[in-house]
């Protein structure tokens, strides 16, 4: 192997995978029954584990080189960018050789589209296929599906990955025409749809015939960009929310637009979107998957962006101050997670505790609850003097003070409760 040549490429190929960040391992269920790897246990792409431990893959596209000219993507056609191209045994060798280095436990493979869809997807496959029939590896691998493939080459895709990605890239109909006239909504949707009947299919045939193979067991994701086309955050959500609806994807990743073109069609090179607004996006996701919030909830027509200076809980708290403060010791499950400061264990936590003891702030404390937010929230049979702080019009710049701390020392807390 020429190390030289493959080192160029990598720098490459790699630093062209980086605005890509639909790859996570959450999910992944892989065992190893004597190979190489083991995704059941630990994440995989730069995750973090329960345990705090961060776990690593690698990353790489097959080719930047691609027949589409989107005008929000670094290798379209006409940018004038150094091009490489993996062979498909070079991807497995680099693949097998970073993990018996411990350098990764999985690997994320992407790729720009060469000839054509097919093409391509069939390379992708047959690394996949390679790593788990010839090295038998059983660490994570994340594929990203090429829309325009045959129903074939995603049937086989699934087979041997364990999560497919189909990037949406830009969140409306319009947007996507205006900045990738070569690409139609419904060549991206149409394979998510095939992707997600396989998933629901095979785990039908699973409850009958266990030994029926794995299709995708880790589901799909997509990539939204934000701040290409001028979509407001109303319009995002509303994207993510029907692509976890219509199509049962596992997560919607959110990246803000990196300016690397120059295009009328862009936002010029000096503008950035905030790393709060791709926060806060990721927290309104939360909101719609965990906490049982419906998008209409979270924005509206009068409301198209995420306020930057409040996440989206507490913001749609203090818009709606007649459903509080919540009584924490007698208040259902539902109304406790639209509480600010309290999260979904947390939430459950309270409601298992409060079955067989009266609720004070001591335990309140000791289950995590970010009190700094909450106590404006919530009573309990405990006194609270700030509650009565709801309807006070000084509540918002009182609560933008705190956020600049987003824990308080627990005795300080509980001192400052009582009275």
């Amino acid at each position: 192997m020429d190390y030289d040549k493959i080192n160029r490429k990598l720098a490459i190929l790699a630093d062209a995978a980086k605005y890509d960040v639909s790859c996570s391992s959450s999910g992944g269920s892989r065992k190893n029954n004597g190979g190489l790897g083991n995704s059941s246990r630990a994440g995989i792409c730069h995750s973090f584990t329960e345990d705090g431990r961060c776990v690593s893959l690698l990353k790489i596209l097959l080719t930047n080189h691609c027949i589409y000219d989107c005008a929000y993507c670094v290798s379209r056609r006409s940018n004038d960018v150094p091009r490489a191209a993996f062979t498909v045994e070079e991807v497995v060798d680099l693949t097998i050789s970073f993990y018996r280095r411990n350098y990764i436990e999985g690997l994320f493979l992407s790729s720009g589209i060469f000839k054509n869809a097919d093409f391509t997807m069939e390379r992708l496959v047959r690394i996949a296929k390679k790593l788990r029939t010839e090295h038998r590896f059983n660490g994570y691998i994340h594929l990203k599906a090429i829309p325009k493939a045959s129903d074939e080459m995603l049937q086989e895709a699934g087979r041997y990955a364990d999560r497919l990605s189909i990037n949406m890239e830009i969140p409306t109909v319009s947007g996507l025409g205006r900045l990738a006239p070569e690409k139609k909504h419904t060549d991206i949707t149409r394979p998510m749809l095939f992707v997600k009947n396989e998933i629901t299919a095979t785990a039908d045939s699973r409850k009958t015939i266990k030994s029926t193979p794995k299709f995708a067991p880790a589901g799909q994701s997509t990539q939204l960009i934000i701040g290409a086309s001028g979509e407001n955050d109303r319009q995002i959500i509303h994207a993510a929310c029907r692509f976890y609806q219509n199509y049962g994807l596992k997560r919607v990743y959110y990246s803000g637009y990196v300016p690397v073109l120059e295009d009328s069609r862009l936002p010029p090179l000096s503008a950035q979107v905030p790393m709060r607004r791709e926060n806060r996006l990721y927290q309104a996701d939360w909101l719609m998957r965990f906490y049982g919030f419906a998008e209409h909830e979270i924005l509206d027509r009068d409301q198209p962006f995420l306020d930057l200076n409040f996440d989206p809980k507490l913001a749609w708290a203090l818009r709606h101050r007649a459903y509080f403060p919540v009584a924490l010791q007698h208040a259902p499950l539902e109304m406790i997670l639209r509480v600010p400061g309290i999260g979904v264990k947390s939430a459950k936590r309270i409601v298992q505790a409060r079955r067989f003891r009266i609720l004070t702030w001591a335990q309140l404390v000791k289950m995590g609850i970010a009190l700094n937010r909450a106590r404006y929230f919530i009573t309990l049979p405990e006194p609270n003097r700030y509650a009565s702080l709801i309807d006070s019009p000084n509540l918002p710049n009182l609560l933008l003070q705190q956020t600049r701390s987003k824990f308080m020392q627990s005795d300080a807390v509980q001192g400052d409760l009582f009275g």
